[in-house]
């Protein structure tokens, strides 16, 4: 369980938000919006432990992330606006060396497939610096049909992606959630999924 408890964030003089809380459970997702600016993104790095709370916590099965981050960074994945790529390698040697450091063994056969459910098939050897921004944010998302993490901090995860792109990524969350994983992402859709345990957060405004 994932457990964000009166977290407070300032941004410079700004406060984004505060005395935040919520949960998340095996099954469940959580979608953040708000305007530009209301701190969607300064949420999800500090959830994943990459920007500090002004006050509050972040726990991860009952343990405050500054006494569990070995145990947490290997249950969660964080897909941010970085796409965490090398651009010399192609994106079948990028998954391939995402699965290699993520201790799963090298599946060349779920590399190729994840590929082809982002819509990359026949650009699999091309080096990420040939691709456009799209394709290469396409190769990041591919990750997920590759992960083996139970939480899933997603950032955006539908920009660039097409209606059907999109169709075949809700899909993969709902059976994410249904296998007990957890997801908590930002979107400005204001319909994302018809899960029975979606959660809404909408961020206020940034005077």
């Amino acid at each position: 369980m994932l457990t964000v408890q009166d977290l407070t964030v300032y941004r410079s003089d700004k406060q984004l938000f505060n005395q935040l809380t919520f949960e998340l459970r095996p099954g469940d997702i959580v979608q953040i919006s708000g305007r530009n600016g209301a701190g969607k993104t300064t949420l999800l790095r500090t959830i994943a432990g990459l920007n500090p709370a002004d006050s509050g916590y972040v726990s991860w099965q009952g343990q405050s992330l500054n006494h569990c981050r070995d145990s947490y960074y290997r249950d969660m994945i964080f897909l941010g606006h970085v796409i965490g790529l090398k651009r010399e390698l192609s994106a079948i040697e990028n998954l391939t060396f995402y699965q290699t450091m993520q201790n799963m063994g090298t599946d060349i056969e779920a590399v190729f497939a994840a590929l082809a459910k982002v819509g990359l098939a026949g650009r699999e050897d091309l080096p990420i610096g040939q691709l456009s921004a799209g394709q290469q944010r396409r190769v990041a998302l591919a990750r997920l049909w590759l992960s083996q993490q139970t939480l899933w901090v997603l950032d955006e995860p539908f920009t660039s992606i097409d209606k059907q792109g999109i169709r075949v990524l809700e899909a993969l969350f709902e059976h994410h959630a249904k296998q007990g994983g957890m997801i908590v992402l930002t979107s400005h859709q204001d319909a994302l999924l018809a899960h029975t345990q979606l959660k809404h957060i909408r961020l206020g405004d940034v005077s």
